[in-house]
């Protein structure tokens, strides 16, 4: 009988890319892989870690915990973990969870093959195996960071930065689109970067450009862009092809000078709002996403407040933040106090958070009457779940269709009839 496996991820889309190659490998070699398993009698569970920021290492120590439990009642075989925080803290791992049996870094992927006495397949045509709904799905253009912000950890766990060549970019967007994918999803610690280490250059428009021309690729998405030195050609290139979405995520984290400073952000106060200025000229309709941090060592109440008047003057169409988390082997971590009290860092994150909901439920009912084109991920209860162009998966709002019954991963034409801060309501037009 075939070995059975559950393999589990945590964290971003860049680990399940990760985990949609190994899970490729496996089925290659005769194994017969679930994804994500809520129940059932597995010989194998793999868990694809992240350790990233507190909040992310807990989630996937619980998880790993979580079926320690189940191994005892045998449940599960083995335990098999790998990915960011197997990569960060394997060692000391080890010693505290004795019941995994098998650690693997982020960039292990033929010794953790071998583990499982497998063949590595080096040809696979395709080379994932989807995770997700078989019309979109993420492209990773990069490994790693060269950037040395002061309060993340991503460039210690994945290293420098390392562009994939384009045409093999080019080739996996080829065969994702003749096999029905409609949306690819490019994804990167940072995008903006692509091709420096390679090409001497910034490509990541040229790039965007040669996927665009695709024959039957219908959205392109970006995500994960860096705003110092953006290369502003890619908003050209947005703006000339009709199935780029007019969708931009860039991490600005903050707006005082002071934070910037402190956080090696290597931009100016001034220079980011000139830049969103510029990303709204060029791109006329653009939908932007943002991540802020607040609650960062020697953040002040004005460093705050600063904050708060560039969320209401910017008006962003999706926004997140994260409280600052004091990460081991950062340069906040070595150089910094952690004087920002948890509590604070809190109430910083809720009005910030609380602001944010009201601009989006004031953008989202200007939709109320408004023709739009969804593309339908999913049926959930008596609605069809959707995006617009300005909604990526599992992070933006959705578009809840109702009163037709509509054919999943097709685009159809909706006119939207309620909204909330989060979600739009539609029947089809």
């Amino acid at each position: 009988m075939k070995k059975t496996i559950n393999l589990l991820t945590m964290g971003c889309s860049k680990n399940r890319v990760d985990s949609e190659i190994l899970m490729r490998q496996l089925v290659a070699n005769g194994f017969d892989v679930s994804y994500e398993a809520e129940s059932g009698k597995f010989d194998f569970v793999v868990i694809n870690t992240c350790g990233f920021i507190n909040d992310a290492k807990e989630e996937s120590i619980n998880t790993i915990l979580e079926f320690a439990e189940q191994k005892k009642h045998r449940r599960v075989g083995k335990i098999v973990v790998c990915g960011c925080l197997s990569q960060r803290y394997r060692e000391e791992l080890k010693a505290e969870i004795p019941e995994v049996d098998a650690w693997f870094g982020k960039f292990e992927l033929k010794p953790m093959l071998q583990y499982f006495n497998a063949e590595y397949h080096c040809n696979l045509q395709p080379g994932r195996t989807l995770t997700t709904p078989p019309h979109y799905a993420y492209v990773k253009i990069s490994e790693g960071c060269n950037r040395t912000c002061s309060f993340c950890a991503i460039p210690n766990i994945t290293g420098s930065y390392k562009s994939r060549p384009k045409e093999e970019i080019l080739e996996e967007c080829r065969l994702l689109v003749a096999s029905g994918v409609k949306e690819i999803i490019l994804i990167a610690q940072d995008l903006s970067f692509y091709g420096v280490d390679l090409y001497k250059k910034q490509c990541l428009a040229e790039l965007m450009e040669q996927i665009a021309e695709i024959d039957g690729l219908a959205w392109l998405r970006i995500h994960y862009t860096y705003p110092a030195h953006f290369p502003l050609d890619v908003l050209d290139v947005m703006a000339r092809h009709n199935n780029i979405c007019n969708y931009l995520d860039i991490a600005l984290q903050h707006i005082s000078d002071n934070m910037l400073t402190r956080m090696r952000r290597n931009i100016s106060k001034q220079e980011t709002y000139n830049l969103v200025r510029e990303f709204r000229k060029r791109v006329p309709g653009l939908v932007l996403r943002t991540t802020l941090l607040v609650g960062h060592p020697d953040e002040t109440d004005q460093d705050f407040a600063e904050l708060v008047d560039f969320v209401k003057d910017v008006r962003f169409d999706r926004l997140g933040v994260f409280t600052y988390s004091n990460e081991e082997h950062t340069y906040a971590f070595e150089n910094y106090t952690d004087n920002v009290p948890e509590d604070v860092k809190q109430r910083r994150m809720e009005e910030i958070m609380a602001i944010q909901q009201q601009i989006s439920l004031e953008i989202n009912q200007k939709e109320i009457g408004q023709t739009i084109k969804v593309l339908i991920d999913r049926q959930e209860g008596e609605y069809f779940v959707g995006r617009s162009e300005g909604d990526s998966p599992e992070v933006d709002g959705e578009v809840l269709v109702s009163g037709a019954n509509l054919p999943i991963g097709d685009f159809v034409d909706v006119r939207v009839t309620d909204a909330n801060e989060f979600d739009l309501y539609a029947e089809l037009a």
